[in-house]
């Protein structure tokens, strides 16, 4: 286990490996089909995601497939979508990252050519369209292709600042590079894949923004957050984390 000091790559990779024991293993299999991880990353943005599978599965009840929600008049399709955030916004970039999509493929609806671009390529082609971001690119191509990309989220942010291999002024946007270089080439895709998931749930679930669990969390030993709460962990602090996650105590983590 890295000291409170050890250097940032240090420590990135022991949060992998303690999360990786804590979590246990994630097969990197796609949650779903990339058209859907794509549009469902839109419709999600400060949005919950009851809310958003809500609005997912009204907008092609209402229009029938991907034509016809290109097709559809903006105002219904605003309507469909209506338990997002700012339906009014993502309804035209919808309609919009469809056509370009249409385009590139000659009229499918299917993003599979992006398995065989190189990652910059990839990226930089999903980043050109309007409401993608690079957290949205790096889900797709990430749980989607298996590319070499961390996607960053606000509980991933916050666990890797508070232990401290993330710099406390360095935004979201600038961490998914930041990390990436920590991370790399010590995780392949699958590593990546599976600090992103151990990630999300340890700032989901004990990592919280307010009211951390602390004695729960198995960082505790190198940890900036806990110790400046704290003090350094004692042996006996130590001795107490518990080893895994307890599903059936603590509830089934999510996917």
């Amino acid at each position: 286990m890295p000291t409170y000091a050890a250097p940032p790559a240090e420590k990135a990779l022991a949060n992998h490996q303690l999360l990786h024991q804590f979590y246990g293993p994630v097969p990197p299999a796609p949650r779903r089909s990339p058209m859907r991880e794509l549009v469902s990353t839109i419709l999600s943005h400060r949005t919950t995601h009851a809310d958003e599978e809500l609005a997912y599965d009204r907008m092609l009840a209402e229009f029938g497939d991907w034509a016809g929600v290109e097709a559809a008049p903006v105002a219904a399709l605003a309507h469909a979508i209506r338990t997002t955030r700012w339906p009014d916004t993502q309804a035209p970039r919808i309609q919009d990252v469809l056509r370009r999509i249409r385009a590139e493929t000659g009229g499918a609806y299917a993003l599979d050519f992006l398995a065989d671009w190189p990652t910059e390529r990839a990226m930089q082609w999903l980043m050109d369209m309007p409401g993608i971001g690079l957290k949205t690119a790096s889900l797709v191509l990430l749980f989607n292709f298996r590319k070499p990309v961390l996607p960053v989220d606000a509980h991933v942010h916050r666990v890797a600042q508070r232990v401290g291999f993330l710099g406390a002024k360095v935004s979201v946007e600038k961490a998914h590079a930041a990390l990436l270089a920590l991370l790399t080439p010590a995780l392949d895709a699958e590593g990546l894949f599976n600090f992103h998931k151990h990630n999300y749930w340890h700032g989901q679930q004990i990592c919280f923004f307010l009211k951390p669990n602390c004695p729960r969390c198995p960082l505790k030993g190198f940890c900036n957050y806990y110790t400046e709460q704290f003090g350094p962990a004692t042996p006996e602090a130590l001795a107490a984390t518990p080893a895994h996650w307890d599903e059936a105590a603590w509830g089934k983590l999510p996917h």
